[in-house]
């Protein structure tokens, strides 16, 4: 058996994030144009005489090293399918914001679930590990597949989308968290008594996407959660507005927040805004990084 197996795992940025009206069964039907961009977390699994789950990296503290991590849950869903025993030391080597909205814990998951399949050769189909994915999250199952796709659904039911090109993103990480079973509770209150629309990926967004042009992808981007994040975190105004007067092509909400994603000309225009935010003092750090990226890979 192989001693150790590490995968590298990309973090997303919701290029486009269509909400619908809540479901009875409480999710939301959602259009969900996920990019994975290079910003990753590495995810080790080594035999061990127990599940156990260690962290390092920026935000370490934060990570749940107990089996509510989604790492331990993928190793449990993969070892009770297989009848295999989960006694597996998972280290996860962190730089994907922790709740970000960039879907840290998800790649998280995603990384696990394949280190796992390849520590204990399931030979498992890669349609039965994205099976698990969705069990495991609706953002996970993108983690595993990366590039770019087209989620509906709650968001893990995926169709890969073309890309033409490369793009320059900057995120500015916030101080703290934002939950996002809150962010669309408050999506709830905000469109109470309002006709939500059924969620749609957007045709120009998804041509500006296959042709690699920014300024039209830049004119496209939307993000149906971004006035829930910015009523329970008004501040993050003023990092939309701080990126957007360093030059960036436009700003949004990633996901459920509270990062801050910022499209960019191109890799020079990225480090001046992530430079400008950080000198604007609206966030804690400005990364900056490139997209499409591959997804959940084994190094």
């Amino acid at each position: 058996m192989t001693r150790s197996v590490t995968v590298r795992v990309p973090a997303k940025v919701n290029v486009q994030l269509a909400v619908g009206a809540p479901r009875p069964d409480g999710f939301h039907d959602l259009a969900n144009v996920f990019l994975a961009v290079g910003l990753y977390d590495e995810v080790t699994v080594t035999p061990a005489d127990t599940l156990r789950v260690t962290c390092e990296g920026p935000d370490a503290a934060q990570v749940p090293l107990d089996t509510t991590n989604l790492a331990a849950r993928a190793a449990l869903a993969l070892a009770a399918r297989y009848g295999v025993a989960p006694d597996v030391h998972i280290h996860i080597a962190k730089d994907i914001p922790v709740a970000g909205g960039m879907a840290g814990g998800s790649a998280d998951g995603a990384a696990a679930l394949l280190a796992c399949d390849t520590l204990w050769g399931t030979g498992a189909s890669r349609e039965e590990l994205l099976e698990i994915c969705a069990e495991l999250g609706s953002d996970v199952p993108f983690s595993l597949v990366g590039g770019a796709a087209l989620g509906v659904g709650r968001g893990e039911r995926l169709t890969a989308v073309e890309v033409g090109g490369t793009f320059h993103w900057v995120f500015a990480v916030a101080d703290g968290g934002l939950s996002t079973p809150a962010v669309y509770g408050e999506f709830d209150r905000l469109t109470a008594g309002t006709d939500v629309p059924e969620p749609a990926a957007s045709p120009a967004l998804l041509t500006a996407l296959r042709k690699g042009d920014v300024t039209a992808l830049a004119d496209a981007l939307g993000n149906d959660l971004q006035a829930a994040a910015l009523s329970l975190r008004p501040s993050l105004a003023g990092t939309l507005a701080a990126g957007t007067a360093a030059g960036a092509l436009a700003a949004l909400v990633s996901g459920s927040g509270p990062t801050t994603a910022f499209l960019t000309a191109d890799e020079e225009s990225a480090r001046k805004v992530a430079d400008a935010l950080l000198a604007s003092g609206t966030c804690r750090s400005a990364r900056v990084a490139p997209s499409p990226a591959p997804g959940a890979t084994v190094v």
